[in-house]
């Protein structure tokens, strides 16, 4: 899943990235409203964590923004991150087109899990615990496995996998996954998503039986749902 995290404050918003980049999101980055407009507008995140409060555009007229003109398919989940706590703040906030608010300074856990539960409200998003066939996906522990073995991931293939697990049966193409698994300073002219796929089928097979990874010659690559006999 990608994520903007958008903010003023250059500490916070280097802490809440790297924490989200440890747990298996691809993260950009964005100090001001504008230029989270112009990222968001080209770039299909998955949820944007958007300061309230910004010196120019602020969170407020870069929600009414976005919501006015969504970008993408599926338009992104939006948490608002600020110090304001008043009733009347919030209720600005949700009624631009805000999915949920945070008050600063907040826990990194509970930031987490919040992102956690708006992921999950659509169909397909990600969960806490997620099952295709015998594969097991822990997203808040940071867990996985196969047929109760432990499956030893890179985040990056921690993070492509939970992917592929949200999706199914589903052809997923070489650009969307860079769309939503790698960051703003991924390279799309290497053979990245190419190795990491392949690493990831590697340590998903279990000896004599098929990849439940499928690349799909021409279109992309394909989670096998299909349920696995034992």
């Amino acid at each position: 899943m990608r994520i903007l995290v958008v903010d003023d404050e250059v500490d916070l918003l280097d802490a809440v990235a790297r924490g989200l980049r440890r747990e298996g999101y691809a993260v950009d980055t964005a100090e001001g409203g504008s230029e989270a407009i112009e990222k968001a507008t080209f770039i299909p995140y998955d949820l944007i964590c958007l300061d309230l409060t910004m010196p120019g555009i602020d969170g407020l007229e870069v929600c009414s923004t976005l919501r006015a003109d969504p970008p993408g398919e599926v338009p992104p989940r939006i948490l608002m991150l600020t110090a304001r706590d008043t009733v009347e703040d919030r209720i600005r906030g949700l009624d631009v087109g805000a999915d949920d608010y945070l008050v600063k300074p907040f826990a990194f856990d509970e930031l987490s899990a919040r992102i956690r539960s708006l992921l999950r409200r659509d169909p397909g998003r990600s969960g806490a615990i997620l099952e295709v066939g015998d594969v097991v996906l822990d997203t808040a522990r940071h867990r996985a496995s196969r047929g109760g073995r432990d499956l030893d991931l890179t985040a990056k293939e921690f993070a492509l996998l939970r992917y592929f697990m949200t999706r199914p049966g589903e052809v997923v193409s070489q650009e969307v996954l860079l769309d939503h698994v790698w960051d703003e300073h991924a390279d799309p002219f290497t053979n990245t998503v190419r190795v990491t796929v392949g690493t990831l089928r590697r340590k998903l097979s279990l000896k004599g039986e098929e990849p439940l990874l499928e690349t799909v010659v021409g279109s992309g690559y394909r989670l096998v749902d299909e349920p696995v006999d034992r």
